[in-house]
């Protein structure tokens, strides 16, 4: 069936040459098989060949085919440009699989529209090679998001998806999320500053927010606040050192570590939460054309009482040390007015994806512990959705102890890919323990040492529908 969806599409698109019709263009050629693509790579053993060009919207495409493909091409968002040299890339060439994909570059938020190319894009790469045997659709931060939507959207045309640090918790459940940290920061911590509309001068609002919070981090009322905040919005109380450097967990139980970890995670590191929060929020309004985000009719008191237990103990601590009336602020923040979301831009946000669990074919995830981007959180609510629909066979959820956003090493991801090409060959899922995944990584010789652990996420507390 998805050989000829496929096939379909590509004859499609073949019948379209310069602009002129198949009625007038010459009948089309059959596929150019293995030699499709012109040589690249010229120092890589697999001898691969690549081909290019841009999609019906000019998104541009590519992908790298090794000279003995086995057959198995693996489609992201994202490879478009830099994805040829990535190691991940090396590695499945090695194994014989092809590798390709697009770039988000005229899309972005338009996840929808996304989710679609990969489908074009995979028509585009059989018309120059031949049909897959099997299409796994996999990428990271939005082209993991991407290819959650593409295992939802087109299953008659992809075998298989792996999402890695995705936002599972879809277009509007996550960016509710977001709203929620942001607005209690905003309400405690630097009143003023700007929570959904973002002015045209990204960066001055992303260094404005930056400044505040660290203000804000060196008082003891600022600490307790900003942890208030990442409990609430279900933010990891780890982060990496504004030098990119990776402190270690924080204990459990000592909250001026996991208070200093949460304050990582919003403003430390090459990617905080708040400056992202910032320019893709501008983004996302701009493409939907208003605010699809609302916190009408949230109870922050009771999403403090679900957050992560060791968070939450040290909040209270936090605000004993602080001098400060943890139940003053709740009530403060339960009388501050509301934001109402536009409701034609949640409409139109929606279908860049609500993720409902409606799976026909095998999804395995990747994500980190400590992924303040794509907050963990989110991965419970996919699997609810999946159990929901009825659809549990069919999805496996993994976990590294990894801190920062996508911080997969190349032989983690390949892991995951590995795993996933062992469900299609064999129709059974093999182990996705932490130790059956890190001895798959380990014998891709893994540096640094595989990561997979025993997770089990919180309840993410903002599910769109709820």
């Amino acid at each position: 069936m998805r050989r000829k969806v496929t096939a379909c599409l590509a004859a499609a698109l073949a019948a379209v040459v310069g602009g002129t019709t198949a009625a007038a263009a010459a009948p089309a050629a059959a596929p150019a098989g293995p030699s499709g693509g012109t040589p690249c790579l010229p120092d890589s053993p697999a001898h691969p060949t690549c081909v290019s060009g841009t999609l019906e919207d000019g998104t541009p495409y590519e992908f790298v085919v090794p000279a003995h493909w086995n057959g198995t091409v693996v489609i992201a968002l994202d490879f478009a440009g830099t994805g040829r040299n990535e190691a991940l890339t090396t590695r499945l060439l090695a194994d014989g699989v092809a590798r390709g994909g697009t770039s988000r570059a005229v899309t972005g938020w338009d996840i929808r529209s996304a989710i679609d190319n990969q489908a074009e894009a995979l028509a585009r790469f059989e018309q120059a090679y031949g049909p897959a045997r099997k299409a796994i659709a996999s990428g990271t931060s939005m082209g993991g998001f991407v290819a959650a939507g593409v295992a939802q959207v087109h299953p008659g045309t992809f075998d298989a998806a792996v999402p890695m640090c995705g936002g599972l918790g879809g277009s509007v459940g996550q960016w509710n999320q977001k709203l929620d940290t942001v607005f209690v920061l905003e309400r405690l911590v630097a009143p003023g500053l700007p929570v959904v509309d973002i002015p045209a001068d990204i960066e001055s609002a992303r260094k404005a927010w930056i400044d505040a919070l660290a203000a804000a981090q060196r008082t003891p009322q600022g600490r307790a606040r900003i942890a208030l905040a990442a409990a609430i919005g279900q933010l990891p109380a780890w982060g990496r050192n504004p030098d990119g450097s990776v402190p270690p967990p924080p204990d459990r139980g000592d909250a001026a570590a996991l208070q200093q970890g949460a304050y990582l995670a919003l403003a430390g590191g090459p990617l905080p939460y708040i400056g992202q929060a910032m320019s893709s929020r501008r983004q996302i309004m701009d493409v939907v054309g208003g605010n699809p985000s609302w916190n009408t009719g949230v109870d922050y008191d009771k999403q403090l009482s679900l957050a992560d237990p060791a968070l939450r103990r040290a909040v209270r601590d936090l605000y004993e040390a602080a001098g400060l009336d943890l139940g003053a602020d709740l009530k403060t923040l339960a009388a501050a007015p509301r934001i109402a979301a536009d409701p034609d831009a949640v409409k139109r946000f929606s279908r860049g994806i609500v993720l409902n669990g409606d799976l026909r074919i095998p999804v395995l995830t990747l994500s980190g512990t400590g992924d303040q981007i794509s907050t963990v959180a989110q991965q419970q609510s996919y699997e609810e959705n999946v159990r929901r629909a009825g659809a549990n066979s069919l999805l496996r959820q993994t976990y590294t102890e990894t801190v920062g956003h996508c911080d997969f090493s190349p032989a983690e991801q390949e892991a995951a890919l590995t795993t996933m090409l062992d469900r299609l060959r064999s129709g059974h899922w093999p182990a996705t323990s932490a130790p059956a995944m890190n001895a798959r990584a380990a014998a891709a010789a893994a540096d640094p040492a595989p990561r997979y652990v025993p997770f089990t996420p919180p309840r993410f507390n903002r599910p769109y529908p709820g």
